[in-house]
């Protein structure tokens, strides 16, 4: 089957910036692809806030989005949106809506020692969702999880080009392989988009010869078959340049600016509906 048509469109959602390693993922594979990126970083980090609060405000945030932006497909960038708001939306919304969820079932399928880690958030290791990714896709394997409180923000930072110190993330790789059993793992699930950007650190840090699960580019390529089963799309769709978008003005632009133009956005906008509420 060919490639997308050049007017495809697609809007990435996360609540920081931490779906741009998504949006680097669709580069890789989709380089014709249009991409916006909206980042809800009004209410960052999600894992601080309730889910019903959370539901809510991402039905809205991308209903609103969607109408001005026009996208012919939506990612959720993020585990924790993902987890409580894809039903909601894929009731709402008329697009494809491609989600991100942690790669339990892939840790299954790869793990030699049935025993897998999970990092995550703390509000993304504590949901049901997590449990229930187990029990249908990896009942044979322990599952040990992390719910890392802090690798978020180091992510972001490590996005924005800071040095990181090592003692900070080994702080929280340790949490995960001192856990009971944790000698056993031989497969670490990425249950957080941010971490992408840690994982030369994740790799350099742990100990070796471990499996690292990045669903990125997973999420890429289940975007292109949605993409590659969509019928021709208007030639206007792709009329104006990617896009990048926030709920509320970042800490220090010219650093994001530098950061994300790398993967094609020349400037930021803000956006905020007045529907939609914290």
């Amino acid at each position: 089957m060919g490639s997308p048509a050049l007017s495809s469109r697609c809007l990435v959602f996360d609540s920081g910036i931490g779906g741009m390693g998504v949006v680097q993922a669709l580069r890789d594979i989709l380089p014709a692809l249009t991409i916006d990126y909206l980042a809800d970083t009004a209410l960052f980090p999600y894992g601080e806030q309730p889910d019903d609060l959370l539901t809510g405000r991402i039905v809205s945030l991308l209903e609103a989005a969607c109408h001005d932006f026009r996208p012919d497909v939506l990612v959720i960038a993020c585990n924790t949106a993902s987890t409580i708001a894809l039903p909601a939306l894929r009731e709402r919304l008329s697009i494809p809506v491609v989600g991100c969820v942690p790669p339990i079932r892939w840790a299954g399928r790869v793990s030699t020692t049935r025993t897998v880690g999970l990092l995550s958030t703390s509000a993304t290791a504590r949901r049901p969702y997590v449990l229930e990714l187990h029990r249908q896709f990896a009942p044979d394997c322990r599952l040990i999880t992390h719910g890392a409180r802090g690798l978020a923000d180091l992510a972001e930072r490590a996005f924005l080009g800071d040095d990181i110190p090592d003692t900070d993330v080994e702080r929280e790789l340790t949490c995960l392989f001192e856990q009971p059993y944790g000698e056993a793992i031989d497969t670490v699930g990425l249950g957080c988009t941010h971490y992408t950007f840690l994982m030369p650190a994740f790799q350099r840090l742990a100990r070796a010869h471990l499996n690292w699960l990045d669903p990125a580019p997973a999420v890429a390529r289940q975007v292109r078959t949605v993409l590659e089963t969509l019928a021709t799309l208007a030639p206007d769709k792709a009329a104006a340049p990617p896009r990048l978008f926030m709920t509320s003005a970042p800490f220090n632009a010219p650093r994001l600016e530098a950061a994300v133009s790398r993967l094609g956005f020349s400037e930021w906008s803000l956006f905020s509906p007045l529907a939609v509420t914290a």
